[in-house]
């Protein structure tokens, strides 16, 4: 048997892919391994979202060949795609696969040579297949993935994802139906529907659909017992969406918005569609609608020509957003992004001066909304690992609060239980189990 590791950085789009890539290979020939074991073939698909997720990647990659220096070393993913030349001068690499060619990787591997560095990477603007990874298990995780969108057609100024992943694509309505009954039957109780731009979905298919056609499809025919969205763009989150999230049984109280930047200027140089006017009184009729839906925001500091004052103005607009919690970035220059040659660069060291006066806020933010359902009965979904803090059993409300639970045992694990929390810590709440269907 070939042993094979997978290491994987980034978003939920590439977790989801490269549990696609192990699902594909050969269990006969192939025996996957953990990333820190010897293995005879290591897989890192990787992320460039950021600087520093570049050299997360090149760590990785270095790694894998310090732990054998024989095998071979196969690089995927978003850097792969937009540096290759920069991962073949790593030595040991041997074959560097773009986006498109990823699904091609269960195949490729069969007939590895070891030598100068292989490079399979087309042209990324070229691809309008949807990929046909389409993994039935996520090992180590409660909930499933289901990617069905693809690409990004905004090129945000700052955004390097459009050069890496290519146009917008979707996985036909049909498909969509199909795999999240698939997975329901397989085991999952919570699927998470994701893509680069998932709000866009279905724009390119023939004849249109959207997100509300498989939120709907889903609530009516109820084919997973929960069902939670990532990543959606303020924009496109309709009013048919809030309403149907409102009645809705299956669709989880819960949203992740990118907000980025509360100021009006260094959002329009961002190209961002929006400005904070429209932000904040979009947020406040969703939290209207559903008073305890968690809204999560990502917001970046340290863009170029943000002075103290669009900081402060930011600072101000979150505090005022009615946000369960943060996700907090600093800006990162990115090769080839109309922002890499903005004036008015932000030195590193106010970067993270910025960034943690801003997580300071987002920590008051998650303990403040965790608090307001202490002796509220919550469904919660318990996961697979226990809480590291106290060795209790643990998993997420719907609304996607943490949630220990004291009187829980590994019998449990993969059902939804009702808990009432008696205390709030650090975001996270500690209860029983009151009943459980």
């Amino acid at each position: 048997m070939i042993k094979v590791a997978i290491s994987t950085l980034g978003c939920k789009v590439n977790q989801y892919e490269s549990a696609g890539i192990l699902e594909k290979l050969d269990k006969t020939i192939f025996l996957p391994v953990p990333f820190h074991t010897k293995a005879d073939c290591y897989i890192i698909n990787t992320c460039t979202v950021t600087g520093r997720t570049d050299y997360q990647s090149r760590q990785i990659i270095r790694r894998a060949i310090r732990i054998n220096p024989d095998a071979s070393i196969i690089v995927t993913g978003c850097y792969a795609q937009v540096a290759p030349e920069d991962i073949a001068r790593i030595p040991g690499v041997t074959l560097i696969a773009g986006t498109a060619e990823k699904e091609n990787i269960s195949q490729i591997i069969k007939h590895l040579v070891k030598g100068d560095p292989q490079l399979l990477v087309s042209d990324i603007r070229q691809a309008r297949e949807f990929s046909r990874l389409s993994p039935l298990k996520f090992p180590g995780r409660t909930r499933a993935f289901l990617k069905i969108q693809d690409g990004c057609n905004s090129f945000c100024s700052y955004c390097i994802v459009p050069y890496a992943r290519g146009p917008s694509k979707s996985l036909p309505e049909r498909e969509v139906f199909h795999k999240i009954k698939t997975l329901a039957r397989t085991g999952y109780r919570e699927m998470v529907l994701t893509g680069i731009h998932l709000g866009v979905y279905g724009e390119d298919l023939v004849p249109p659909s959207n997100l509300i056609n498989v939120l709907s499809y889903v609530e009516k025919n109820k084919s997973v017992e929960r069902l939670r969205l990532s990543s959606i763009e303020i924009t496109e989150i309709t009013d048919d969406m809030i309403r149907l999230m409102k009645k809705s049984s299956t669709v989880c109280r819960h949203l992740h918005i990118p907000l980025q930047s509360g100021d009006d200027r260094i959002l329009s140089a961002m190209r961002r569609n929006y400005d904070s006017a429209f932000f904040k009184k979009r947020m406040e009729e969703i939290h209207q609608a559903l008073p305890d839906i968690a809204l999560g925001i990502d917001v970046m500091v340290g863009f170029p020509g943000e002075g103290e004052e669009a900081f402060t103005t930011t600072l101000k607009l979150v505090e005022e957003l009615p946000v369960a919690y943060l996700h907090v970035f600093p800006y990162s220059e990115r090769p080839g992004t109309p922002a890499k040659e903005l004036p008015g660069k932000v030195n590193e060291v106010v970067k993270k001066k910025r960034s943690e006066i801003m997580r300071n806020l987002g920590r008051l933010k998650t303990n403040t909304f965790a608090e307001r359902f202490i002796r509220e009965e919550l469904a919660v979904l318990v996961e697979d690992k226990k809480d590291k803090d106290t060795g209790f059993m643990k998993g997420f409300s719907d609304n996607y609060i943490p949630v220990v639970i004291r009187n829980g045992n590994s019998s449990l694990v993969n059902h939804i239980v009702n808990v009432i929390p008696d205390e709030s810590r650090d975001g996270k709440l500690y209860g029983r189990i009151v009943h459980n269907d």
